[in-house]
Formats: C-alpha cells, structure tokens, sequence
C-alpha cells in the first residue's frame, strides 16, 4: 500500500468532545493503553495521528490531520492550522487536556539526522511508522509517538517529518484526571 504524506502546509489541529469514526482516517500503525481509569488510542495515520482519550463516558479526540479532510464540526472545541508554535488547553469534569504543538523548518543536515534517529533508535518503545517516498526526496516522511502514562495523567509525544518540505512538526499532549 502506497503511504505519502501531504504538503505540510495543508495541516490542521482540531480536538472533539467526541469520537471520530474510524473509518475516517487510514491508520498505519495503532496503540491502545488502559491505566488508572482511562484509556487512550493513539493512531499514526498519513498526515499525523489521531489520539482518542476515554474516562467514564467522557471522549477527548485530538487530530492532526489535512486541512482538506472532512471531519465533522459538531463538538469540535479546537481547530488550528498548524504553522509556527501553539498552545491551548481544556477542561471539562475536572478533567485537564493541554496540547503544544509546533511546525519547524529544518536545514537539510537537521532534517536528515532527525530521520536517522526516529527510524533507527532501537530504544524506542513507542509507535514508528515510514512512509514511502513521494519521489521529490530519496527518504519517506516519519512518524513516532510515545506515551509516558500515570495512573492520573499521560502525557503523548509526537514528531511527524515532511521530508518535501524539510519539516517537522511535534506535539506534546497531557491529559490529566481530577484529584
């Protein structure tokens, strides 16, 4: 199955009070965690991730996705085109989400160490995925997310390269339980 990426200029960063169907987005690689309560799914799909957050009837989806795919409108609380640094937060119930997400242009050197070390670091303990090459670039685009979770908080990291644009963009996402 043929895996590129999209131009990074066509991203967007939205977060839902709700689930989003599955069926909406093409997931390349896929992780569920279940601790303290809560339950997070994070996605690796072919323009970022989706993230889906459950505790006790409350749904927290946070995507980072093409501007251009249709999603719903309805319960969506954050919508962002993602370019330069952005920080938000939302709580609800008690119950605390903050997200810091960046777009960074890179020098080709950068750009390529960076690759070298989301593909190659056998410590790894969280999600990788390479995509094939678009044929502008001999590399495919990366993407790597991690989840350090607590009994009352996770905190998500991800980094997604855009190897036409010699980009990378990194979020950083903290659900935290009341108490």
């Amino acid at each position: 199955m043929l895996s590129i990426r999209p131009r990074v200029a066509e991203l967007a960063f939205q977060l839902y009070t709700r689930p989003l169907h599955p069926e909406l987005f093409e997931a390349f690689q896929t992780r569920t965690v279940q601790r303290g309560g809560y339950t997070l799914k994070m996605d690796i799909t072919n323009c970022g991730h989706v993230l889906t957050w459950r505790h006790e009837g409350l749904t927290l989806t946070e995507v980072c996705t093409s501007a251009h795919q249709e999603l719903p409108t309805k319960r969506r609380i954050m919508a962002y085109q993602i370019k330069g640094r952005r920080s938000d937060q939302f709580e609800c119930h008690g119950i605390r989400y903050q997200t810091t997400f960046q777009l960074e242009g890179v020098s080709t050197k950068l750009f390529r160490m960076c690759q070298r070390e989301l593909c190659n670091d056998d410590r790894k303990v969280g999600l990788v995925h390479e995509f094939d090459s678009s044929g502008r670039m001999n590399m495919g685009a990366v993407s790597y997310m991690n989840a350090e979770t607590r009994n009352r908080s996770v905190f998500i990291q991800a980094f997604h390269t855009f190897p036409d644009d010699q980009a990378i963009v990194k979020t950083e996402t903290y659900f935290r339980l009341p108490g």
